[in-house]
């Protein structure tokens, strides 16, 4: 009997689900099947293995939850809905929410947001409810505040758009200041590289071409059961970075699975306990399954390039990135996960455990995934203005050498606030504002070196207007010198700057 892609059939679904009724099916997680493919080959791995377990245990920023509350007396229609102070999109039908993980809370912002809530409906905790609605005959209640649990709702469904990422990217930063990502945070100058996913546990790099993965797979999802619904959004699995789109029962699951979390000024997020079974159906499977953290290579990428397609610095392993270090820019960098490794092992090990209680029966896909999907960027049919559009290309630098007296000349003949500091190459070393000469001239400094700033904020010409406004306002200062890829000041763009571009366009 040949199976999908011409392989020869070892076992079926049926003759699995038999085996795990009877308690005589033979389980392995991912990594166990791994060290038993080394030891004895592939093919006599398969011959003896029934099911390999996955898991992973990460950020899973595209999830949320559906919940209805049923009706209150008088009824009313939720178009406004908050949680805790989360905002949960209400307009759907008269009480319907979703919730999603990033949404952030009115009050605490990013220190708690829908990811926590979520993890607080499943430790059965008390939610406050707020919401608001237009009154109309049928429904004319206009507001309601009072508490839930998760047992007070009638369902509570867990839907994440995209989740289980096939693999993920590495960052690091090449800038001299450090960066606050999805990814965590980078250090400057090639210090540090963050990376996410379960590697060789990762359940879409066990079965990359989906013929036991697909539409209505059974899985382990957040502590408890759920299922593959379709593939996830950005799904992209002939670059590597095929996703999944899951459900399940949220009043089924459990907190140790599901944990609301803060990544440090970026934003709330979930992280998701999610595992797949993958049966042993023919030899194709059992390769695919048998891929070792040596095997599965990802990109490092430079996260300091505000673009969508930032530069790759190097392809590393799994097993280089799990051992802790890698060698970048000609050095050993650190590297930290940003999923817990340690907890995809538990799901795998507790997926593997509710199969050979035979509490857990495999189910076949009704659909596979498609294998193909172009990738495609937002269109930008509006043109957006860029640093060159706005910035002031008259820019009067110094030295370190210049005495303290002249910048301040300078500062008052052309009416400037900022004045940059740059080698005799023209390379930006600093920077001194108005109110650094004002602070000199108080504390009687005696050179620019004393008070200027190394640390500079920059822009480059061809970013975004939008992203340099936002850098600005997030550092607390009025401009930034532009700078050229060889770090030479050629400009300098100002809250002024922006201001005339607001006005130009009003």
């Amino acid at each position: 009997m040949t199976g999908e892609l011409g392989a020869e059939t070892l076992r079926t679904y049926e003759e699995i689900n038999e085996k795990i009724k009877r308690g005589d099916a033979i389980v392995l997680t991912a990594d166990e099947f791994v060290e038993l493919a080394k030891s004895k080959g592939v093919k006599e791995a398969a011959k003896e293995v029934d099911v390999v377990t996955t898991g992973t245990f990460g950020a899973m920023c595209s999830s949320g939850a559906f919940l209805n509350f049923g009706h209150a007396d008088p009824p009313m229609k939720l178009q406004q809905c908050w949680l805790n102070d989360v905002p949960a999109y209400g307009s759907l039908a008269a009480v319907d929410v979703y919730l999603g993980a990033t949404a952030v809370s009115e009050t605490k912002g990013i220190e708690y947001g829908g990811g926590h809530v979520i993890e607080d409906l499943v430790s059965r905790k008390e939610i406050e409810l707020r919401g608001e609605g237009i009154p109309t005959d049928c429904y004319p209640r206009s507001y309601i505040e009072t508490t839930i649990t998760i047992d007070d709702l009638n369902q509570a469904i867990l839907l994440n758009p995209r989740n289980a990422y096939q693999r993920y990217v590495a960052a690091t930063n090449s800038s001299d200041r450090v960066l606050h990502t999805y990814l965590g945070t980078l250090l400057p100058h090639y210090g540090n590289v963050s990376f996410s996913g379960s590697g060789q546990l990762s359940p879409l790099q066990k079965d990359p071409l989906f013929q036991t993965i697909g539409v209505g797979t059974r899985i382990f999802l957040g502590g408890g059961t759920g299922y593959i619904i379709g593939e996830g959004t950005q799904h992209c699995p002939q670059n590597g970075f095929a996703t999944l789109m899951v459900k399940g029962d949220l009043k089924e699951m459990s907190p140790r699975y599901l944990r609301g979390a803060t990544i440090h000024r970026y934003g709330a997020t979930l992280y998701v306990g999610l595992g797949i079974p993958i049966p042993i159906i023919n030899e194709k499977v059992a390769e695919t399954a048998a891929v070792s953290d040596e095997e599965i290579f990802t990109e490092v990428v430079d996260y300091s390039v505000p673009s969508r397609d930032r530069p790759i610095v190097t392809k590393v392993t799994y097993a280089e990135l799990k051992s802790g270090k890698v060698f970048l820019g000609g050095k050993t960098v650190p590297t930290s996960p940003m999923s817990s490794i340690k907890m995809a092992k538990e799901v795998a090990s507790m997926l593997k455990k509710w199969i050979e209680e035979g509490t857990f029966l495999l189910s076949r896909p009704v659909e596979p995934l498609p294998r193909f999907r172009e990738f495609k960027p937002m269109p930008l049919k509006k043109y957006e203005p860029r640093v060159r559009d706005v910035m002031t290309r008259e820019v009067y630098t110094a030295t370190i050498d210049t005495e303290i007296r002249e910048v301040a000349k300078l500062i008052v003949k052309h009416g400037i606030d900022h004045v940059p500091i740059v080698d005799d190459q023209g390379r930006l070393v600093g920077i001194v504002t108005s109110w650094d000469i004002a602070k000199a001239v108080a504390e009687n400094a005696k050179s620019l070196e004393e008070v200027m700033t190394r640390r500079v904020i920059v822009a480059y010409e061809s970013e975004s207007v939008d992203v340099v406004a936002t850098r600005l306002t997030r550092h607390k200062i009025s401009g930034a010198p532009v700078v050229d890829s060889a770090g030479r000041v050629i400009g300098v763009i100002t809250t002024d700057d922006l201001a005339k571009l607001v006005r130009r366009g009003a």
